[in-house]
């Protein structure tokens, strides 16, 4: 399987599960609605790219997956299947792919959110380096 495959999916995964939690064995008809966060918009255009591109055995397939994920969304082997069937799709479909890829949103790694609590507490979205909090600390020169 190629890396990029690999790669996609794992990067659609947030959006997938928050679209399968939000709309259950819906998503894969239902419109897009203002109301409903913006990753499981994604997730829910995502899916129905997928199931719209497969044949007859392929939608069904992929209708149990996202029944399974919608029944129990915090079942890791039901996600995983999703996944799998999100896979197989993109393995004979490299169209599919740009236009999965396509609707990530720049940087595809989804939202992060970052809280910083308390006194002296630090919040960072990725690697700061050094970060030091309390009294009477030097910062260490490489």
């Amino acid at each position: 399987m190629s890396t990029e495959i690999v790669q996609m999916v794992g990067q659609a995964g947030p959006y997938l599960t928050a679209a399968v939690v939000a709309y259950g064995t819906g998503v894969l008809t239902r419109a897009e609605s203002a109301a409903v966060e913006a990753t499981a918009n994604v997730g829910r255009r995502m899916l129905q790219a997928v199931w719209h591109r497969r044949d007859e055995q392929g939608r069904a397939e992929l209708e149990s997956a996202v029944a399974d994920a919608a029944e129990e969304p915090s079942d890791e082997d039901a996600s995983a299947a999703l996944r799998q069937q999100i896979k197989r799709a993109l393995r004979e479909d490299a169209e599919l792919l740009r236009e999965l890829a396509g609707l990530l949103p720049p940087g595809g790694g989804g939202a992060v959110t970052v809280t910083a609590s308390g006194t002296r507490s630090i919040a960072a979205g990725g690697n700061i380096g050094v970060a030091i909090t309390g009294d009477g600390h030097d910062v260490p020169r490489p």
